[in-house]
C-alpha cells in the first residue's frame, strides 16, 4: 500500500496489487519560463526527448534529463516526428501551417515545407512507406510529404478534425477524429481512407496509443474514459475510467501498462492483463495542466510538461515551466 501526496492531502491507493511495479515521481527538469506546450516525442535512437514549448523545440538528453539543445522559431508548434534513415526531424507549426525540417544530429534547421492545409498539429513518420504525414487541425485533411525530396505527395481528406496518428508499421495508420468521436484507418501504401469506425462509449478522442502485438488501439476521452479498440473486430471492446481533460497516451510494452495523462494533474495506470483484460491499478498524482506525456521505451521513465498556473486561471506563472519525470520504482 503507498500513500500519494495530493496537494495539501494524502491519498490511501489501496488498488494498487502488491506484487504490481508502480510509477513514482524520480525529478524535475528545471526549465523556467511562462510559455505553454503540447507535445513532447522521445527519439529512441539518438537518446532524445523533444518537447513543443511556446515558438521553440526544446531537446532533453534522456541520459543527463537536461536541455541540450533548443530549435527555434516554430510558430504555433505541436508535434515532433523522425526519419532516422535520413537523419531528419519535421515540427509541426500551427500557425505558420508550414513544417520545419531539421538535422537530428545537430538540431540545425535545414528547410521549410508549407502543408496542404490549416493549423497542422499532429505528425508522424511511418517507416513502412517511409513518408511523412502531417494532419491538418482546421481543415480536416493530412498532408503527405516524401522526407528525401521534401515535396508534396498528396493530401489525404478526412471526415473530421484530426488528433493523434500512430501506425503498426505493417502498413496501417490510425487517426483520432476528435470531432467525430471516430477512428480513421489509413492505407500506408496508397494513403488512401480504409475505415471508419465510432469510438463509442469514448467521446472526443484525443490521444492515441498502439499495441501492435495484438493489434490494439487505445484512445483516451474527453469524457473521462480510456477505450480499447480492437482492429480485427472493427469494434471497442473494452472502456476504463480515466481522469479530466486527457490528452495523451503511452503503451509500456514491458510492463504491460497503459497510461494516461490527465490535466487534472494525475495520470492513470492501466494494466493490460491480457489482450481481453484490463485493470486501473493507480492513479499517479503529477501537476495540474500536465496533459501531454512520452514515454523513453529504453528506460521507462515518462516526460510531462508542467508549470504553475495563477489560482483557478490558465495564466503560468512566470519561471514556473519545468518538465516532470516518473518511472518504475
Amino acid at each position: 500500500m503507498k500513500k500519494i501526496l495530493i496537494g495539501a492531502a494524502i491519498m490511501i491507493v489501496s488498488h494498487v496489487n502488491a506484487q504490481q511495479k508502480e510509477y513514482s515521481y524520480y525529478k524535475t527538469i528545471q526549465v523556467g519560463d511562462a510559455l505553454g506546450w503540447d507535445y513532447a516525442a522521445v527519439d529512441e535512437t539518438n537518446r532524445n526527448v523533444y518537447f513543443s514549448h511556446g515558438t521553440s523545440v526544446l531537446v532533453v538528453a534522456t541520459d543527463k534529463d537536461a536541455v541540450i539543445a533548443e530549435i527555434p522559431n516554430t510558430i504555433g508548434v505541436h508535434g515532433i516526428a523522425f526519419d532516422h534513415a535520413l537523419n531528419k526531424g519535421f515540427i509541426s507549426n500551427g500557425k505558420a501551417n508550414s513544417v520545419t525540417v531539421f538535422d537530428l544530429q545537430t538540431f540545425k534547421v535545414k528547410d521549410t515545407v508549407a502543408v496542404t492545409g490549416t493549423n497542422p498539429d499532429a505528425i508522424m513518420y511511418d517507416d513502412f512507406s517511409k513518408k511523412v504525414l502531417v494532419f491538418n487541425g482546421k481543415s480536416n485533411n493530412a498532408t503527405v510529404i516524401d522526407p528525401a525530396t521534401l515535396q508534396i505527395l498528396q493530401t489525404i481528406v478526412l471526415p473530421g478534425k484530426p488528433e493523434f496518428a500512430v501506425t503498426d508499421g505493417k502498413g496501417k495508420i490510425y487517426v483520432n477524429i476528435e470531432d467525430k468521436s471516430e477512428l480513421v484507418q489509413l492505407d500506408a501504401a496508397n494513403m488512401r481512407v480504409l475505415n471508419t469506425w465510432p469510438v463509442a462509449p469514448g467521446d472526443e478522442p484525443s490521444g492515441l496509443a498502439i499495441d501492435a502485438k495484438n493489434n490494439l488501439l487505445f484512445s483516451v476521452c474527453s469524457n473521462k474514459t480510456l477505450v480499447v479498440f480492437d482492429v480485427a473486430k472493427g469494434k471497442v471492446t473494452a472502456s476504463l475510467p480515466i481522469g479530466t481533460k486527457p490528452d495523451a497516451v503511452v503503451f509500456d510494452a514491458k510492463e504491460k501498462m497503459i497510461i494516461s495523462s490527465n490535466g487534472e494533474g494525475n495520470a492513470t495506470i492501466i494494466k493490460q492483463l491480457s489482450p481481453d483484460s484490463y485493470k486501473v491499478v493507480q492513479t499517479l498524482s503529477t501537476q495540474k495542466g500536465s496533459k501531454t506525456m512520452a514515454m523513453d521505451n529504453t528506460t521507462g521513465k515518462l516526460y510531462l510538461p508542467a508549470a504553475k498556473f495563477e489560482g483557478d486561471t490558465r495564466k503560468i506563472i512566470p519561471g514556473s515551466f519545468e518538465i516532470l519525470v516518473y518511472k518504475v520504482m
